[in-house]
């Protein structure tokens, strides 16, 4: 698998990560009573941003010329 390809398996990934964190009180995996965003999921988004990130790091690298 090239790194480009993991790059945007990362992208994915962390995209995922960070609307299932901002919704999880929507769809019912989350545990805030009241409105607003916990710390878990504040947590959670910025998981998924550095994942994205490291991603879109990975996809736009050129690869190594020999």
């Amino acid at each position: 698998m090239s790194k480009k390809s993991i790059g945007l398996v990362l992208i994915a990934l962390g995209v995922v990560i960070v609307v299932v964190s901002m919704a999880a009180d929507a769809i019912g995996i989350g545990n805030q009573v009241e409105l607003g965003i916990g710390w878990k999921q504040q947590l959670g988004t910025a998981f998924g941003v550095v994942v994205a990130l490291v991603g879109v790091w990975l996809a736009m690298r050129k690869p190594n010329q020999k």
